[in-house]
């Protein structure tokens, strides 16, 4: 049985663990040696200095009381800012989440002040030795500065709804389709589309109806797109244009069934007056369609759920 692919978020745990087993220890040894120059603040910079060395990617270090106030100097890999000492980071938000009574906590990611970049704080608490909260060591790191712990995040293979624009659902009722250049020609256009993405190498287009007009992606030349107006998408000579290319065997929408999704797109273009197709996307080796609507709602769902579905479904579901 296929494992099942996990959620953006649960990957995002993921990540955030690792990175927290990596950065706890030398955090809970450096504050280990905090407490007995607490009160004096050069010693603390010497020691917060030595530290910065043994914790991998950190930018920054600091020191700071129970109520968020810096007693430190920063500490980073370019030397001290002496500046930074009596800062207030209380309202920041690494100092906003529920702090660590015992141990380690790594921030949810937010953007620095400074740099403007993404990042992420790991707080660690510092106790004298009778056990008395003195404050809390803070490290920041730079997102783009960690290394890659994880596998890439991959997108579910389930259906997912998203609504639109709240203006264009609340007039929904007061608009009716135009036809479009495409929508008279919508054949010739959908049977160029489909011998582009069986026999020419292309693995993902995005039709827009209303607009006349095609975005491809082709395997060849994958990181950049095609765009396609309707004078091109009415002309079969176009497929001249993309070299004939073996259909992947690795893509999860079958070739046969490209057709089947691409009628599809045509039935619910032309299905209502009111409620219809706007612009359709296909992926082969994802296996999704996209589909966005005249109320600015959008769906993605799995081609063999999206042949499944009939007329009811989508005005149901808009």
């Amino acid at each position: 049985m296929q494992q099942a692919k996990e959620t953006l978020q649960e990957s995002i745990a993921q990540q955030r663990g690792e990175l927290l087993q990596v950065m706890q220890q030398p955090l809970q040894q450096l504050a280990a040696l905090c407490p007995p120059v607490w009160a004096e603040r050069d010693k603390l910079d010497q020691v917060l200095s030595a530290g910065l060395r043994t914790l991998p990617h950190g930018r920054a270090l600091y020191a700071l009381d129970t109520g968020g106030i810096q007693v430190s100097s920063n500490v980073s890999a370019e030397g001290l800012m002496p500046t930074s000492f009596g800062r207030d980071r209380s309202k920041r938000p690494y100092m906003n989440a529920v702090l660590p009574i015992t141990g380690t906590l790594l921030s949810e990611a937010y953007i620095s002040l400074l740099g403007r970049r993404p990042s992420l704080t790991a707080i660690q608490i510092v106790r004298a030795p009778s056990g008395t909260v003195l404050g809390f060591i803070g490290t920041d790191f730079d997102l783009r500065d960690l290394p890659p712990t994880h596998r890439l995040y991959e997108e579910p293979a389930v259906w997912r709804q998203l609504k639109g624009d709240p203006s264009i659902r609340n007039t929904v009722f007061h608009q009716n389709r135009v036809e479009s250049v495409m929508d008279q020609q919508i054949e010739t256009v959908l049977g160029v589309v489909e011998e582009l993405m069986v026999y020419h190498g292309v693995y993902h287009v995005i039709l827009h109806f209303s607009s006349s007009r095609a975005v491809l992606w082709v395997m060849a030349d994958p990181y950049r797109y095609r765009l396609l107006d309707i004078e091109a998408l009415v002309d079969p000579d176009i497929c001249l244009a993309f070299p004939r290319t073996p259909y992947p065997s690795d893509a999860l929408v079958p070739r046969e069934r490209i057709g089947a999704v691409l009628d599809s797109f045509r039935e619910l273009r032309l299905m209502d007056e009111m409620f219809y197709l706007r612009s359709g996307t296909l992926n082969v080796f994802n296996g999704i369609v996209g589909l966005t609507f005249s109320c600015d709602g959008s769906h993605y769902i799995p081609h063999d759920e999206f042949l499944g579905a009939g007329y009811d479904f989508w005005v149901k579901s808009k």
